[in-house]
């Protein structure tokens, strides 16, 4: 079940209101002693989140189905997609929903229902917690997220079932600026950079791949030479962007890679102000970084 973004917070009667997460999205099935954890797109994540997936198969429960959020936190308790990339952060699953326990499917029982199960099931500790709710009133909810520093909120119908794909009835709305672009090329290193100085970002609108902007902060030595090793298959001679910029020693990538970008704010010719790299998202289609009208 994915939310819809919305502009502005709100305050609705029956809904309630969590701390948005910034990580992987991971369904967990337990059965048995076996364990499988499972992104957005179906990969296999039980290997890499093992200390997760450790954690899932000590819950009693026999057999259970979970959503949640692989997540690295600061030490203000901050989940950061930079601490994930970095891979030296204690990981937490921060759970959220209970779809499946012990031989009953739950999916079309209400959200309040399901949050009773979760909470009755899901034992927290180190690498578990279940997900926050920030406050009854979707407003303070917001104020509190925005004072915490948080990315956003996440709003929910607490009489809706779970809904797979997108829906009206879970929403939400940021706090900071954040959003995946693709990967169009990247310009030429300059004084004593190495590997690239900047990536050209592109966003699908109606169907064509347009510019806005290029990032050329946020990489560590490390994650400049990953990236550069990975481009060398994606190199091309035309340009993948519809509009490209007019710059000196750009080398044009097929667009397969999906970067998440923190940003200040759109500007009017709908460029990104102070774009910074956060890390690459392999749970993300590029398909799916699509322009908002």
């Amino acid at each position: 079940m994915l939310a819809t973004l919305v502009d502005h917070p709100f305050h609705k009667p029956g809904w309630v209101y969590e701390e948005k997460y910034d990580g992987y999205r991971i369904l967990a099935y337990k059965e048995g002693a076996s364990v499988t954890l499972l992104s957005r797109n179906a990969n296999d994540r039980t290997e890499v989140f093992s200390s997760i997936a450790k954690a899932i198969a000590a819950l009693p429960a026999r057999t259970i189905l979970l959503d949640g959020e692989a997540v690295a936190f600061d030490r203000k308790r901050v989940s950061r997609f930079q601490l994930l990339q970095v891979g030296k952060s204690e990981l937490v699953y921060a759970v959220f929903d209970c779809l499946f326990v012990n031989g009953q499917d739950l999916r079309q029982e209400p959200l309040a229902v399901r949050r009773t199960a979760l909470e009755e099931t899901v034992k927290t500790n180190p690498a578990l917690l279940i997900s926050r709710r920030l406050s009854s009133n979707g407003l303070e909810a917001y104020k509190l997220a925005q004072r915490k520093g948080f990315e956003g909120v996440l709003a929910k119908d607490e009489s809706s079932p779970y809904i797979e794909g997108r829906s009206s009835k879970w929403v939400k709305f940021k706090v900071h600026q954040e959003e995946e672009f693709v990967i169009a090329g990247y310009t030429a290193p300059a004084g004593s950079r190495e590997h690239f100085g900047a990536l050209l970002l592109g966003i699908y609108d109606r169907g064509k791949l347009r510019y806005v902007g290029k990032v050329g902060t946020g990489f560590s030595r490390q994650s400049l030479g990953g990236l550069f090793r990975q481009f060398k298959t994606l190199q091309q001679s035309k340009p993948s962007l519809v509009d490209p910029p007019r710059e000196k020693d750009v080398t044009h990538l097929a667009p397969r890679l999906v970067a998440q970008i923190a940003f200040q704010e759109w500007t009017a010719d709908q460029k990104l102000r102070q774009p910074v790299f956060l890390g690459l998202r392999d749970d993300k289609r590029p398909e799916e970084c699509v322009l908002r009208h």
